[in-house]
């Protein structure tokens, strides 16, 4: 364990000498899919709960399609499947973009985080007490005042305990990022064990990487939690 930590301890954890590797690429994954997943499920959950059918139904399926297929075949269809078709590679700036393995992964994770996250504010959207929403009518709050003054901001604090979990699993599904060839902590341990034959130590020290993430991200929830949540406590 020893010998191996001394010589994979900055692949685990920052880089290779060359690349970044490891730790700091798979909160990198985390964070680019997680921020563009975040911002584009806003506008989505709005149109999920509209009553125009043309546009509740597009999202609706949107989210089916990327909530009933595995992720590990949404990236290879990103990866290898998208590039493979004429027209894409015909095109500079997305044959550019279809080549690059980090972009592919990106684009993959972000499309599926913001399926799941669309729904989750969705429900919390459909769950706020009426008696808010005709509190805002009442002082003239109409149209998009209403969804970013109100609305918004009490869907997504309810929603905080239900996306700590989308956060978390988004985290672990990080792990698939190998098959394209991106140098997560998964991709590390393989090449350690691959190079050692330390089977239970590589693959250990990644779990435990995942599992000290874990445990902060947790953490950072809880206390978001305790701050925007509070008021739905007991009162004392």
């Amino acid at each position: 364990m020893i010998e191996l930590l001394q010589e994979y301890w900055k692949p685990f954890l920052f880089h290779d000498g060359q690349n970044i590797t490891g730790l700091a690429m798979t909160l990198w994954l985390l964070s680019a899919s997680i921020f563009i997943g975040f911002f584009m499920s806003i506008p989505l959950s709005i149109a999920r709960v509209s009553r125009n059918v043309w546009v509740r139904w597009p999202v609706q399926f949107y989210t089916y399609l990327f909530r009933g297929t595995p992720l590990y075949i949404q990236l290879l269809i990103c990866y290898t499947g998208i590039y493979s078709i004429a027209a894409v590679r015909s095109q500079p700036m997305l044959d550019a973009f279809f080549r690059d393995a980090m972009n592919c992964t990106i684009l993959a994770f972000a499309l599926n985080t913001c399926a799941y996250t669309t729904e989750i504010f969705a429900g919390a959207i459909r769950s706020m007490n009426h008696g808010e929403i005709e509190a805002a009518k009442a002082y003239g709050l109409r149209g998009w005042k209403l969804y970013a003054y109100v609305i918004m901001p009490s869907a997504l604090r309810r929603s905080l305990p239900y996306y700590s979990n989308e956060v978390i699993l988004m985290l672990h599904s990080t792990t698939v990022a190998f098959t394209a060839t991106v140098p997560d902590i998964l991709k590390v341990a393989r090449d350690a064990n691959s190079a050692t034959f330390l089977t239970f130590q590589s693959f250990g020290i990644a779990a435990g990487i995942y599992l000290a993430v874990t445990f902060s991200l947790v953490s950072l929830f809880r206390l978001a939690e305790r701050r925007w949540l509070s008021f739905l406590g007991p009162a004392h």
